[in-house]
């Protein structure tokens, strides 16, 4: 690694445990047999990318799910539903990221919206006690609040010029194969 100045990780299933079943299941169970094919790791149809650039707010994502789920579906199972794919901190990866700090610039590049963010900062100060998840970082790019959303080729020059960085000088940490791809198409490592 000793050619890398700059080190872009992303969150989910890099630095926190995922379990996208687990959310699948529960919108299984609040009435969405075909969920998966909404959302999923590797999918997202429209609205769902809609709220993780920030096209849609909250409010709307919750108004237009109860809409169309069954009677008597409430924002608070609509909420826990989305969660449950959340986890836990992966302690190690986290203290290895303190071992980086002191060579490289860290960086933190996440697809994710403001529900999970903030279930994300629960999950962290439950664990933790003490601190942000952002500690970590020089800087976070979340994409519901930079209005991109990896694999797109924009969402990673918006990166790189925002944080005045090349990507030639980058190593980009992602767990999903079309987010690296894209990125070594732009020349990150």
């Amino acid at each position: 690694m000793a050619s890398y100045q700059h080190i872009i990780f992303d969150l989910g299933g890099v630095l926190i445990n995922l379990d996208y079943g687990k959310t699948n299941q529960a919108f299984i169970d609040l009435g969405f047999p075909h969920f998966d094919h909404m959302f999923s790791q590797f999918t997202a149809d429209r609205f769902f990318e809609k709220l993780e650039t920030g096209q849609i707010d909250t409010e709307t994502f919750y108004k237009v799910i109860t809409a169309i789920g069954k009677p008597g579906l409430t924002q608070l199972q609509v909420r826990d539903a989305w969660n449950a794919m959340l986890l836990d901190f992966r302690k190690e990866s986290l203290a290895y990221l303190r071992k980086l700090q002191s060579k490289y610039t860290i960086y933190l590049l996440s697809n994710t919206n403001a529900i999970h963010l903030e279930a994300v900062e629960h999950i962290y100060a439950k664990q933790f006690g003490i601190g942000s998840l952002n500690d970590f970082f020089t800087k976070a790019w979340y994409s519901h609040l930079i209005g991109y959303r990896k694999p797109h080729a924009d969402t990673y020059s918006f990166v790189l010029q925002d944080a005045g960085i090349v990507a030639e000088n980058t190593l980009f940490i992602d767990d999903t194969a079309p987010n690296i791809e894209a990125a070594r198409q732009l020349g990150f490592h």
